[in-house]
C-alpha cells in the first residue's frame, strides 16, 4: 500500500476506513440501533454517538497515515524504508491488538480492564505511544466497542503522557550530558 504515491495511499486508507466505517455502523443500526457512550461510563455525562465515527475515522487515518508517510519521506539510508514501514506495522498492529483487547475485556465485564487500560499507559513509558502508528491501531482497535470518539480521546491522552514523558526524559539526559562536558562519568 505505501509504495504507491503519498496522497492516494492516503486517500485510498482514508476511504477504506469510511467504508468499515459505514459497515460498522449499518451492522449497528440493523441490530438494534446504532449506540451513543457516556464519557468515563458515567450516565451523568454527555453522551456520544457512534454516527461521528463517519467523520472521526476517515479523518483520523487520511491524518495519521501522513504523518507516517511524513516521517518515511525524512530517511535517507538504502533500504531504510522497507525497515520503517515494518516497523510501522509492526506497531500498528500491535497497538491494534492491545486496544482490542481492552474492547472485548469491558465488553465481557473481566476484571482485567483497569490492568490492560492503565498498562497502556505504562507501556507508554518504554515505547514512543505518541507514534501515528500507535495512536491510529489502538484507537480503531477499541472503536467497534466504544466508537471512534471515546478512543480517540483516551489514546491522545495516552499519547500526551507518553510524550511528556519522552520530552523530560530527553531534556534531563541531556542536560546530564551537558554537565558532564559531552564525556561519560567516570
Amino acid at each position: 500500500m505505501f509504495d504507491r504515491p503519498a496522497p492516494q495511499s492516503r486517500l485510498i486508507l482514508a476511504a477504506t476506513a469510511l467504508v468499515a466505517e459505514l459497515c460498522h455502523l449499518g451492522w449497528e443500526y440493523t441490530h438494534g440501533g446504532v449506540p451513543a457512550h457516556h464519557l468515563l461510563n458515567n450516565p451523568d455525562l454527555p453522551a456520544i454517538s457512534n454516527w461521528w465515527g463517519l467523520l472521526v475515522v476517515p479523518l483520523l487515518v487520511w491524518f495519521l497515515v501522513g504523518r507516517i508517510q511524513r516521517r518515511a519521506a525524512s530517511l535517507t539510508q538504502g533500504g531504510s524504508h522497507e525497515r520503517f514501514f515494518t516497523q510501522v506495522r509492526l506497531r500498528f498492529v500491535a497497538a491494534l491488538l492491545w486496544g482490542a483487547t481492552l474492547a472485548i475485556a469491558f465488553t465481557l465485564g473481566h476484571p482485567a480492564v483497569t490492568w490492560i487500560f492503565f498498562g497502556a499507559f505504562a507501556v507508554g513509558l518504554f515505547v514512543h505511544a505518541y507514534r501515528a502508528e500507535y495512536v491510529l491501531g489502538f484507537a480503531l482497535g477499541m472503536s467497534f466497542t466504544f466508537g471512534a470518539v471515546l478512543p480517540v480521546l483516551i489514546t491522545s491522552v495516552i499519547a500526551a503522557c507518553s510524550f511528556t514523558v519522552h520530552l523530560v526524559l530527553g531534556a534531563a539526559l541531556r542536560l546530564t550530558s551537558a554537565g558532564t562536558g559531552g564525556r561519560r562519568p567516570g
